[in-house]
């Protein structure tokens, strides 16, 4: 059975976004990371289907496409290509259909799908937010791996993903040179 993995970048005190949505919190100036960006495209081709909450997707989508379509150069292109690349489905209750290459929008049950998806064959999947879509398969139990990217920053207030306890077991933690900390976690 496939896993359903979650990977988010989160500040010290537990937020994926401020309260407006911005992540402007996530990149340091004058600090890149090659071997962190390494492991973000590691995890990324792990999986072969990409999960989306419809709130996000318009500006990743764009994003994405940008860099795989305009950015050869860029370090990034890698993980851009394989993105685009990808069966990226976008969960919403309001939209039936959403531009994007490889995507496409479902509106069923989300534990439902989402059973359905872990039992197709092929590699894991992935999901990368927004925030409410990722608390919900939190709280629905759903989530086999948590790759949390813990940024040295915190921003007093934001959008969490953990609406209630829940108890993980720490399988991994690396430091990258920026400080940040990428803990991966499965449930207890």
């Amino acid at each position: 059975m496939r896993k359903l993995k979650l990977q988010v970048n989160i500040t010290l005190d537990g937020f994926i976004a401020s309260p407006d949505g911005k992540t402007d919190w996530m990149w340091i100036p004058g600090k890149k990371d090659p071997a962190g960006l390494q492991k973000v495209i590691e995890l990324a081709t792990s999986s072969d289907t990409l999960l989306l909450g419809r709130k996000m997707t318009s500006g990743f989508i764009n994003h994405w496409e940008n860099v795989a379509d305009n950015q050869p150069d860029s370090p990034e292109y890698p993980l851009g290509q394989h993105l685009v690349n990808m069966r990226k489905i976008v969960f919403s209750r309001t939209q039936k259909e959403i531009k994007g290459r490889n995507l496409e929008v479902e509106n069923g049950d989300l534990a439902t799908v989402v059973q359905h998806l872990k039992e197709q064959p092929g590699k894991d999947i992935i999901v990368y937010g927004g925030a409410e879509f990722v608390s919900s398969l939190i709280s629905l139990n759903l989530i086999d791996e948590y790759n949390l990217i813990v940024n040295p920053v915190a921003i007093g207030k934001g959008m969490p993903i953990f609406n209630d306890k829940i108890i993980l077991d720490l399988e991994n933690s690396i430091t990258f040179k920026t400080g940040k900390v990428l803990n991966t976690y499965r449930p207890a």
